[in-house]
This record gives C-alpha cells, structure tokens and sequence, in this order.
C-alpha cells in the first residue's frame, strides 16, 4: 500500500483507537461512586451538586481549539437555541460527521486509488466537519433578518399599547402573544427572565445581546435609559418606531438602487447571448449562404 493510503487509515484508525480507550480504560470505580452520590443527593462543598460530563463530549471538547465553543454558543443564540440541536450534541456531532467523511474516503480510495479521489475524501471530511457550523450560522443570519424586518411593525405595536392605557411590560406580552415569530419569541422571553426575579434592566441588555441587529440594540439602549431616568416610555416608542419607519424605507430604497447592478451580469451572460442567437442567427446563415 502507498504511503498516502497508509495516512487515510491512521487519520481514521488512531481516532477510533483514542475513543475506544477514553471510553474502555475510564476509571469504573469513580463513576460508580459518582452516580451512587449523585442518587444520594450527594453535592460538592458550596452546594453545587455533581454533574457527570459524557465521556465523548469531552473528548470532542479536547481537540476543538480554544474560543471556538464560545463561538458555537454565539452562533446558536443568534439562531434562537434550538431545542433540536444544543451546544453539547451540536459539539459531539461535528466529530462523528468527520468520521463518517473519512470512512467514506476510504471506501472510496479502496475503489479507486488516485489523486483526485484523495482530494475528495479530505473535503468531505473537512466539509462534514463544518456542516453544522454552516447550517447554524445560516439559520443565525436568517432569524436576524426576520427581526430586522418584524422591529417596525413590533415598534408601532408597543406605542399603539402604550398609548392605550398598558404598561410597557404588558405592551410586550401583547406583541409577543399575538406575534409568532422571531422577535415576538425573544420579547416572550425577556418577560420570562424578569417574571423569574431577573433585574429589568440587565433582562433588556440580555435581549440586545442575543441579536445582532443594530436597531434592536438602539431601541433596548433607548428603552434602557427611559426606565433609567424617568423618561416618559410613550415619547420614547414614538421617537423609535418613526427612526425604525424610516430606515425601512432606506432599505428599501438601497436595495431598489442596487438592484440593475445585480440584474446585470445575468442579462449579459444569459439574456443577450440568446438574443443575439435568435437575431442575428438567420442573418448569418443567408450571409454564409451568400458567400459560398
């Protein structure tokens, strides 16, 4: 066998071997005692029970470089927490899926042993890898962008609730229940950490934190300082939502303006060509025909 095939087996091989003995030469004894305090109610000294980390969990924590689980973490706040994939299984899946990639290189290599086939086993491996990072961060973009568009309507909302008589925190139970998306979701859950004793404030700042949209950030900080001094919230929401009206209409208008320029190069490499073939087609033919 060829060095190269030598070097896909072991990057296959010595993982396998790793895990198999992370898993097998544990210490039994311990994890027995642990399970046994935990059952007992058994805590560490302040309090804190035991918690028992998978096995497999911390191995993929291990070999992850450093700040890139903090990085994972952003990603899924961005894109809302799905319950479907936490951290720790979105953590213990980006291994397994670069396990799969290499296996189905060497299946392929097996079949067919060359260069290209090498190649191609190294970017599925890479690329199974990087498959939920791509996915979360897409997901991520995308529910920002829906935020980004349900912030005015949400806005005019608030001032309609406020001005009717409600509290501003009522205001938002009631753009958050009859809105069923993004930012009715996070507005539901900014009502939930301060029914649960969490300081207003601080519950505010944690939902700007949460999104990466800049108006949202903006009005959080304007609602902030207006529970801070005393503002009168009704001036401040009309004071938002005419700024959140109005940088709608920007977008709008910034994306209508880039618009022929995107239209472009489709029309020059798809539309033109065309046109020209079934114009100047038969003119050449009877030229050609002409001429011979």
């Amino acid at each position: 066998m060829t060095p190269i095939a030598w070097l896909l087996i072991s990057l296959v091989v010595l993982p396998t071997a790793y895990l198999v003995w992370a898993l097998v030469g544990s210490d039994r004894r311990a994890i027995l005692a642990v399970q046994s305090n935990l059952t007992q109610g058994f805590t560490q000294e302040g309090g804190a029970p035991i918690q028992r980390t998978p096995a497999l969990l911390d191995l993929s924590k291990r070999f992850m470089p450093t700040g890139y689980e903090a990085k994972l973490d952003r990603w899924l706040s961005l894109a809302g927490r799905p319950a479907s994939l936490p951290l720790d299984r979105l953590i213990v899946a980006k291994p397994l899926l670069a396990l799969a990639g290499a296996l189905l290189g060497l299946l392929m290599y097996a079949g067919s042993s060359t260069s290209q086939v090498i190649a191609l086993g190294l970017f599925l491996t890479a690329l199974l890898y990087f498959l939920p990072d791509l996915l979360i961060y897409n997901k991520g973009i995308k529910r920002q962008q829906e935020i980004e568009l349900e912030l005015p309507n949400t806005v005019d909302q608030l001032l309609i609730s406020v001005e009717a008589g409600l509290g501003f925190e009522s205001a938002m139970a009631r753009a958050g229940g009859y809105g069923g998306g993004a930012l009715a979701q996070e507005l539901m859950r900014t009502l939930q950490d301060i029914q649960v004793g969490r300081p207003r404030q601080e519950a505010y700042e944690a939902l700007a934190q949460r999104s990466s949209v800049e108006d949202l950030r903006s009005f959080v900080r304007a609602i902030v300082q207006a529970d801070k001094y005393g503002i009168g919230i009704a001036k401040v929401l009309r004071t938002q939502a005419k700024q959140a009206r109005t940088k709608r209409r920007q977008r709008a208008e910034e994306k209508a303006m880039k618009l022929p320029v995107k239209v472009l190069f489709p029309l020059l490499l798809c539309i033109f060509p065309v046109l020209f073939i079934v114009l100047l087609g038969p003119a050449m033919i009877n030229i050609f025909e002409a001429f011979t």
